[in-house]
């Protein structure tokens, strides 16, 4: 198994017409070992959610190559595309988007369901992740008996729940007040110490400034892909 979880290379990506395409990502080359925490940030139009659905295979590039653990995905067809985003990467939203009329560990459950995951196995799955995240006494709850912070540890272990290679965060502490992005973080940061790989998507300084791996985007490329000053002493 490849090093890299992800391997982009000279990606661009059009959208418009054939006779007047408007090119959003421009000669993207981004590489992403196993384990790393890297945040994406960038003024709004500067193509970091472009980037974020190629990465999450929501996309495919117009030209360059995308390999996902040594994989080349760019060319597959949907159905190819959909086998790795249920397979291999993780959502988180900044929305949630949990389904209202299921409970929290229902909620958790959708992936494995469409897996075909035997509902013995799924269940005892997600009770696991559930006490991992801190939300094994909400397991019967429904979404709007939440607090927006449980909302999103709940979303988080949705997305673990097919145990992905990928983690992708899309703004996930923006629709929460400080203490509850905070735990959040917290929780990401953890998952992180245990050897996943993750991907944030964010417009807070503050946050990116503690991540190990820090993406800077401007105009469809990318200006800087640094290691971050701090990021040691905060992950510590």
């Amino acid at each position: 198994m490849s090093d890299l979880v992800v391997d982009i290379e000279r990606v661009e990506k059009d959208y418009g017409t054939a006779a007047s395409p408007l090119t959003v990502l421009k000669g993207i080359d981004l590489r992403i070992p196993r384990a790393d925490f890297v945040g994406i940030v960038g003024a709004s139009g500067s193509g970091k959610t472009t980037l974020m659905n190629i990465l999450g295979c929501l996309d495919r590039p117009t030209r360059g190559a995308y390999r996902l653990e040594g994989r080349d995905v760019s060319a597959l067809d949907d159905a190819g595309l959909s086998r790795v985003r249920n397979q291999r990467i993780g959502f988180v939203f900044q929305s949630f988007n949990l389904i209202a009329q299921l409970t929290v560990v229902e909620n958790v459950e959708v992936p494995l369901f469409y897996a075909r995951m035997k509902r013995s196995e799924r269940r005892k799955r997600c009770l696991a992740l559930l006490d991992a995240v801190g939300l094994s006494h909400r397991l019967g709850h429904y979404p709007t008996q939440l607090s927006g912070g449980e909302c999103q540890r709940v979303a988080v272990a949705r997305a673990l729940s097919a145990e992905p290679s990928l983690l992708l965060a899309d703004e996930p502490t923006g629709n929460l007040d400080s203490h509850n992005g905070a735990e959040v973080m917290r929780l990401l940061r953890e998952l992180h110490a245990q050897g996943r790989t993750i991907v944030i998507v964010t417009h807070n300084p503050e946050i990116a400034n503690t991540l190990p791996h820090v993406v800077e985007m401007r105009d469809g490329l990318i200006i800087a892909d640094r290691a971050t000053a701090h990021a040691t002493e905060v992950l510590t």
